[in-house]
């Protein structure tokens, strides 16, 4: 079911749809759908429109501030920021490593006894440590009492992450957390945490654009980075869509 979840995807998204287009128009010699399909991937590759995207997922220009945050029973960072390297204990620090900063930094600041991360691990890297423990290490050799620390059981996506965290608080009505997670990534995972029975503050950190940059004919140009920032947001939106129907048709099944 994970790799389905992976995979699926891909077809909605700029780069696979395009090109499942081209090739169904040069299959047909519909020259007009080739044409098509290279449209859409140099609009959707372009830096200003992976960036509009981007911040309409984001919904926020900085981070929110700690001394504004009330206190709660846990700082929840969600994964995803490791590469796991041979011959490299702690690993390689991956974009998202701005959730283990921000973590840390309202752990420290006295927002909450608990430090949880995620215990990671996909069946695709079976060898592989779940992520939660290096950067549980990590956190240590930051000062973090071990004490202070929790790891959940192996999850796989960030509904398992929603549902590992709530059993961590068995005999807790609704626990309150501090969720640390990519700005993009914000809503679909609040959402998530909120279903499981929590009540969740955000603290959303990784931006992924930045807001004081004039427009430049490179803007409208191609690249990787407007390609990535685009599929990223439009994958969340798909996300946070699936979610929705799903709850309504459980909803009106029950």
């Amino acid at each position: 079911m994970l790799i389905l979840h992976k995979i699926l995807p891909v077809f909605f998204l700029p780069l696979g749809l395009s090109i499942v287009i081209v090739i169904i128009g040069a299959l047909l010699r519909k020259w007009a759908m080739v044409l098509t399909g290279v449209v859409l991937l140099w609009v959707f590759s372009m830096p200003v429109s992976g960036d509009w995207l981007i911040r309409q997922v984001e919904g926020s220009d900085r981070r929110v501030a700690v001394e504004s945050l009330e206190p709660a029973d846990a700082v929840v960072v969600l994964g995803g920021m490791i590469e796991q390297v041979p011959g490299v204990h702690y690993g390689e620090w991956r974009d998202a490593a701005d959730r283990f900063e921000g973590g840390l930094e309202v752990y420290l600041a006295g927002k909450a006894p608990l430090l949880i991360f995620m215990g990671a691990k996909v069946p695709w890297a079976p060898y592989a440590r779940p992520e939660g423990e290096i950067l549980a290490e990590r956190a240590i050799r930051f000062g973090i009492s071990g004490d202070a620390l929790r790891v959940t059981g192996r999850v796989g996506n960030t509904a398992d992450e929603a549902r590992a965290v709530k059993a961590l608080f068995a005999g807790t009505e609704r626990p309150e957390v501090v969720l640390v997670t990519s700005a993009f990534h914000m809503n679909r995972a609040s959402m998530l945490f909120r279903s499981a029975g929590m009540e969740v503050q955000p603290f959303p950190v990784d931006f992924r654009t930045g807001y004081y940059n004039e427009l430049t004919l490179f803007d409208f140009l191609p690249s990787a980075g407007g390609i990535e920032n685009s599929e990223i947001a439009i994958r969340e939106i798909l996300g946070v869509l699936y979610y929705k129907i799903r709850a309504v048709r459980l909803f009106l099944s029950s």
